[in-house]
């Protein structure tokens, strides 16, 4: 009997082995279930991020040259993350310049008035002065801030990463099928090459 349990507690052990080092070798995983994306037209990229994240920052330099050279059928969307109070305040934020329509311009600035300057960046007004001198209208700003598209963004936010079995930041999602991030790839670096890898995959059976 003691024999059996040794026996079955080692093909336990082994098989939990493999497939750690099966998502090792190939740098990322496969979600169960894969979850839809927003156009089955094209190859949906997700980076699940923070601002106050130095990992994500670290990342955001590569991040930004990488995305210029996306092929055509690939559509990359950025998704704050929403793990705490403060998370959701950042996240808030994001969304706000979204629905502007200055995201893409307030992007980098905003991960360095949080990563270098220290600023707090929390408050509705504190985040009014950072868009204002942005050239963002106040009361657009308000506005917007306070509208019923950021709030319904908001909320959707919260269970997003749960979705797609994100616990930490950054992690990318590809095509609603596989996640990738630093621990499982190896590095940011590795990350990228591993969406590659998977874009042209997921290109080939479209």
């Amino acid at each position: 009997m003691l024999i059996k349990i040794a026996q079955t507690s080692l093909l336990i052990l082994l098989f939990s082995c493999s497939t750690l080092l099966k998502a090792e070798s190939v740098g990322y995983e496969t979600l169960s279930p894969a979850q839809p994306t927003h156009n089955p037209d094209k190859i949906e990229i997700i980076e699940f991020f923070w601002y106050g994240c130095p990992h994500c920052y670290s990342l955001e330099p590569l991040l930004e040259k990488w995305v210029k050279s996306l092929p055509k059928n690939v559509e990359f969307i950025r998704q704050p993350a929403v793990f705490s109070d403060l998370w959701g305040k950042h996240a808030k934020a994001y969304f706000t310049a979204e629905a502007l329509s200055v995201a893409d311009k307030i992007h980098a600035d905003f991960f360095d008035a949080i990563q270098n300057k220290k600023q707090n960046l929390e408050t509705e007004d504190q985040l009014a002065k950072f868009f204002v001198a942005h050239g963002v209208n106040e009361n657009e700003f308000h506005d917007t801030y306070n509208s019923f598209l950021v709030d319904a963004k908001m909320r959707q936010a919260t269970t997003m990463a749960g979705r797609y079995g994100v616990t930490g930041v950054p992690a990318l999602i590809i095509n609603g099928k596989y996640k990738t991030n630093g621990p499982i790839a190896g590095s940011h670096e590795k990350m990228l090459e591993v969406v590659d890898q998977l874009i042209k995959q997921e290109g080939a059976t479209k």
